[in-house]
């Protein structure tokens, strides 16, 4: 069995086409593209205009809050 041979990529890149159609496969192609690309540009905005946040405690009184700090028994 093995690897698959040059033919056996061939058929399937012929099924492939008779079932969705070259203008399918073109949008689906151009639209994948067109994601990564934004992908890669948000990626580097991203990174380069937001400093890292910092994490604060903000103790509040609000019933349905628990607090997690441990206490010793005494």
């Amino acid at each position: 069995m093995g690897s698959l041979s040059i033919w056996h990529w061939l058929i399937v890149l012929v099924v492939v086409v008779l079932i969705f159609g070259t203008k399918k496969l073109k949008n689906v192609g151009s639209d994948l593209g067109s994601a990564v690309k934004g992908f890669k540009d948000g990626m580097k905005d991203g990174a380069a205009d937001t400093p890292p946040q910092q994490v604060t405690a903000n103790k509040t009184n609000d019933a349905n809050t628990v607090d997690v700090e441990a206490k010793t028994k005494g």
